[in-house]
């Protein structure tokens, strides 16, 4: 029997976590129109989303009694597996036909379990991180890495559009997130170019600003030069995206690309760096706080501009 795409005012959905990025994705789905049951951990954090109209659930048990397509991103692959996998998980509450979509950045043979698991219950299963941070987020910008069978990711497809811009299925289950991976590596080298740069530029007596004007446009360019440099100008290291999901993060692709056979040295001087920052206090900061630790190596007074 063909899955019958999302609608609003026909499909309820479930939300499960509501951090840095969960709220707004959410927020925007309720502000489409659709109904939306919602659980976090700390109750508190489901006010900005209660205010828009959204229900409150007791577990993620009860989110997914109460759905028809139900998304989760929270913090670690242990969040995720408790959330669906758990005695109260969203599995456990997920009748026939229901569709669950992981949108945190997990463990690739974790979404394969889920996978599974769902199965064997006629309940299909979609791995879909994503990359934006917390900006995209809150334009509906985000790109959407998807894995899971190609009916049920169509079927999710109109949710997807409310919360990105790139959307893209990658293959069956786990390929969402061995492309977060991709996307990660790809970061965490460019995080130390981006943060030794604008060091350079410091030290130099450049104006960063003007800087930023020449370089930014041209081959130098990067997403996270244009949205973090700022940033870190302004000496501004709130999280758009944790210090410790991050390493979590990298931890996640060296795993993998060990089981691989791969060697990744860029990326394990990147873990390294950011192992350091968390071991000093940041872990709950923004992943361009890699700055402040390049520069206490160098012993550089960073006052931003």
């Amino acid at each position: 029997m063909p899955i019958a795409p999302a609608t609003p005012g026909k499909t309820k959905l479930g939300w499960i976590g509501t951090g840095v990025m969960g709220t707004s994705m959410a927020g925007h789905l309720l502000a489409a129109g659709y109904e939306l049951t919602a659980y976090n951990r700390t109750r508190s954090k489901l006010e900005p989303l209660v205010a828009k109209g959204a229900k409150v659930a007791d577990n993620p048990k009860a989110v997914a009694a109460a759905s028809d397509i139900i998304f989760a991103i929270v913090g670690f692959p242990k969040d995720v597996r408790e959330v669906f996998l758990g005695d109260d998980g969203a599995l456990a509450g997920s009748r026939k036909g229901t569709i669950l979509v992981d949108m945190t950045t997990s463990e690739p043979s974790l979404a394969v379990e889920i996978g599974k698991a769902a199965n064997e219950k006629g309940v299909h299963s979609v791995d879909a991180p994503v990359s934006g941070g917390d900006v995209g987020a809150k334009n509906a910008a985000l790109s959407i890495m998807i894995g899971g069978g190609e009916e049920a990711v169509e079927a999710v497809r109109p949710c997807f559009e409310v919360m990105g811009k790139t959307i893209v299925r990658q293959g069956g289950p786990g390929a969402g997130q061995h492309t977060k991976m991709v996307n990660q590596i790809l970061i965490a080298t460019g995080m130390i170019g981006v943060c030794e740069a604008l060091l350079y530029g410091y030290k130099a007596g450049l104006d960063l600003e003007t800087v930023l004007k020449s370089v930014s446009s041209g081959a130098a360019g990067s997403w996270s030069l244009s949205n973090y440099g700022p940033r870190m100008m302004a000496n501004n290291f709130d999280p758009g995206f944790f210090v410790e999901h991050f390493i979590k993060d990298m931890g996640i692709a060296l795993a993998e690309a060990k089981r691989m056979d791969l060697s990744m040295p860029g990326l394990a001087l990147a873990e390294q760096l950011y192992i350091s920052l968390k071991a000093n206090g940041h872990g709950r900061k923004g992943v361009q706080t890699l700055l402040l630790a390049l520069a206490q190596m160098s012993k550089v007074n960073w006052t931003g501009r």
